[in-house]
């Protein structure tokens, strides 16, 4: 094989994607799938793929250090791209402990693990680490993140994650390990677990359940086709230079709740209902501790050194997703009742 890497995170939403695309674009690598299967992480978003030559499934936690090492000894990685990380702000304000274990602490014994077995030679080595745009904190009306903008993490989760950052920095300045980061925007598409506001609110207008809105649903976001930005970490990973942030973002604000309203008016159309009928299961709740009010990314780094730049608009990307989500109740459902959990026992464990 021409490289061996590691994605962590490869069965969750945006690692299937990523673990997908190279594994079908680059059949000459080896690509290991590292996940702890948590409640997120679930290997039916890869089954497609599952069965190819070069894939290979780990079933690890990135907070086991040991485990971990053994791992990078066995495979001896040119390459991480990772991406494991507790990521939902409403479970990091209830435990804000698994946050720092997983985020601070597994990405410090990634690290570990990488400095060991490249200590003698660097070179062609590379460290990806993904993040969020949440680090950079909250905007205002106008003006959006750019690479250089200062961290001011507003929430449990979005500190972990800059912590995290800062690790990856301060060991590419201190060890001289190679590495990029990405920060990026609201991802969305198929796959997607649905604690998250768009496939949560498709789940719920198809099963006429409330669809909750935090605070006047004003909130801002900017939104990122979660198969742009696979292509984006494909760039980045093989044309980003070393010690480089990249930001992603979709070029798609929208407030909330005109997000909502546009989900109401697509699954109408799809379930038959009247016109508006879906909006009537609009409920405004109170609001969340610490929510930043408006996120949106300039992307014009990756776009100029890189050529990357979204595929879709969030109208036809809304519209894919949500025929995917209409087209696979089975994983829906698998989902929402904790079925998906059998699937690793099915077809990993009896082999």
């Amino acid at each position: 094989m021409k490289k061996t890497l590691l994605i962590t995170g490869g069965a969750g939403f945006i690692g299937s994607h990523v673990v997908r695309l190279f594994v079908t674009k680059y059949p000459d690598y080896k690509i290991v799938n590292l996940d702890a299967l948590t409640y997120a992480g679930n290997l039916e978003n890869l089954k497609d793929i599952q069965d190819a030559p070069n894939y290979i499934f780990e079933k690890a936690d990135i907070t086991d250090e040991a485990t971990i090492n053994s791992i990078f000894a066995k495979y001896n990685f040119d390459g991480v791209i990772h991406l494991a990380a507790e990521s939902h702000v409403d479970r990091s304000i209830i435990d804000p402990n698994a946050f720092i274990r997983t985020n601070v602490m597994g990405t410090a014994n990634l690290l570990n693990a990488a400095r060991t077995i490249w200590k003698d030679n660097m070179e062609g080595k590379r460290f990806y680490h993904v993040s969020t745009d949440e680090v950079y904190g909250s905007l205002g009306e106008e003006g959006f993140f750019l690479e250089t903008t200062p961290y001011d993490p507003q929430s449990p989760y979005s500190a972990s994650k800059a912590a995290s950052d800062h690790f990856v920095r301060a060991y590419g300045n201190t060890y001289h390990m190679p590495f990029v980061i990405t920060n990026c925007s609201n991802n969305y598409g198929p796959n997607h677990f649905p604690e998250k506001l768009i496939p949560l609110f498709i789940n719920n207008i198809r099963n006429n359940k409330p669809l909750p809105v935090y605070g006047d649903g004003k909130y801002t976001r900017d939104w990122l086709y979660v198969v742009d930005h696979a292509r984006a970490i494909d760039m980045v990973f093989h044309g980003g230079r070393n010690g480089e942030t990249y930001n992603i973002g979709g070029f798609n604000e929208w407030q909330n709740i005109e997000l909502v309203k546009l989900m109401c008016r697509e699954m109408d159309k799809r379930l038959g209902r009247q016109e508006g009928e879906s909006e009537k299961l609009i409920s405004y709740i109170k609001d969340r501790p610490g929510h930043d009010r408006r996120y949106a990314i300039d992307a014009t780094k990756i776009n100029k050194e890189l050529g990357w730049y979204p595929s879709v608009t969030f109208e036809e990307g809304l519209r894919i997703t949500i025929d995917w989500y209409m087209a696979n109740e089975e994983w829906l459902n698998h989902v929402t009742s904790g079925d998906y959990k059998k699937y690793y026992e099915n077809q990993y464990t009896h082999r």
